[in-house]
């Protein structure tokens, strides 16, 4: 199933640092059967979202804590065009 979630807080976020939260999430999604697919960052406002796909929110919220950037929200997207 896909998920978007929703990280706030991260004003001023770069580029770079956007790609280094990205690739800490890669190096460990297959311990929890998750795909991160991609991200998206507004530095003015600090929102960062994710797509991805996983077996629940659960096993997305583990990956994004241990890679030390926990979601503040995590919704399922069940339809897609």
């Amino acid at each position: 199933m896909k998920f978007m979630d929703v990280h706030t807080g991260m004003t001023g976020i770069t580029a770079d640092q956007l790609k280094q939260a990205h690739e800490a999430d890669l190096a460990i999604q297959g311990e929890e059967r998750v795909t991160f697919e991609q991200a998206w960052a507004d530095p003015d406002s600090g929102l960062v979202y994710c797509l991805s796909d996983a077996p629940d929110a659960e096993a997305v919220q583990r990956i994004h804590q241990r890679a030390g950037h926990p979601a503040d929200e995590i919704h399922p997207v069940p339809l897609t065009i």
